[in-house]
């Protein structure tokens, strides 16, 4: 007995000696979130309490973040806000849609096919999607033309797709929006048990009635966190809007590139900084509610 007390001993010893080398392979996860997240965070979180003074002297002050939440910059927030979160939701519906459709499919072709396009789709965007629009339903893009030949209709006086306004916009966020929705919805899909359903219809429920008692409740925190991955990825985005309305679009982005390319009042040099730290602001508790909802999501759907 007192052997093996020795040797439990012993291994714990070792355990503990060698815990710290365990965490060794996390130093460059650690160090590539320091440099790119932490380290820039605070960087602006310092320029935007920065306020130049008079004779050309620094001192910290709330004056850029009172500007960049007043006036023509707060209306930005708010359309930014606001368009993110129209195309989270449409994205969502349409996307678990799509994802029921392929995680239910018998077939091995189906599934895998549309798994491969979400992946290519939900990373493309920016100056090549943009592009991509103009060229297909832009003023003369190709099906305009068609549609203005063939059917004697204007995509954008008779149907209203302007691509270049704002609903325009947002039309063309939904391209990658949609994928991304599939990618990160179908295992939750796919993780809901044939067992419950089973269960349920031994007990007679009705095919709505298992999604409102059982799939909906489960796949619920998984959705929402969803929608927060999705508003998060079009608040952020910035180079399609700007393509496509050439920096015009109200939007807290593109307000963004105006103050870092020198559009701003005197005195008034890091707006920008304050601008991006009213994002953060936003982003980062959506980020963290997506991982809560995630990981409430996981006791369930394995």
């Amino acid at each position: 007995m007192g052997e093996h007390g020795q040797v439990v001993r012993s291994g714990t010893a070792a355990r503990r000696a060698g815990l710290p080398w365990s965490w060794f392979g996390l130093v460059p996860f650690f160090g590539y979130v320091s440099v790119f997240f932490l380290l820039p965070t605070a960087v602006i979180a310092y320029s935007a309490f920065r306020v130049r003074g008079e004779g050309g002297t620094s001192t910290f002050g709330g004056a850029n973040m009172s500007a960049a939440l007043s006036g023509a910059y707060l209306d930005a927030l708010w359309n930014s806000a606001t368009m993110s979160l129209v195309c989270a939701v449409i994205a969502a519906v349409l996307g678990v849609v799509l994802a029921y459709a392929v995680a239910t499919s018998r077939g091995g072709v189906l599934p895998r096919l549309v798994s491969t396009s979400a992946a290519v789709l939900a990373n493309f965007g920016g100056l090549p999607l943009a592009f991509l629009f103009v060229a297909a339903i832009g003023n003369a893009g190709v099906l305009t033309v068609f549609v203005q030949e063939r059917l004697g209709l204007s995509l954008r006086d008779d149907l209203g797709l302007d691509l270049y306004s704002r609903g325009g916009v947002q039309f063309v966020y939904l391209y990658f929006l949609i994928p991304l929705m599939v990618l990160v919805i179908t295992p939750a899909l796919e993780g809901l048990r044939p067992e419950w359903r089973e269960a349920a219809d031994g007990l007679g429920a009705r095919g709505w009635q298992y999604w409102r008692h059982v799939a909906g409740p489960a796949l619920l925190p998984h959705f929402l966190g969803s929608i927060a991955l999705l508003f998060c990825t079009a608040f952020s985005s910035y180079a399609t809007a700007e393509a496509l309305t050439n920096g015009t679009l109200a939007i807290t982005p593109l307000r963004i590139d105006g103050a870092l390319s020198g559009n701003v009042l005197a005195g008034q040099e890091n707006l920008g900084a304050a601008l991006a730290l009213s994002m953060i602001v936003v982003v980062v508790p959506l980020t963290l509610l997506y991982q809560l909802m995630q990981r409430r999501s996981s006791r369930w759907l394995q």
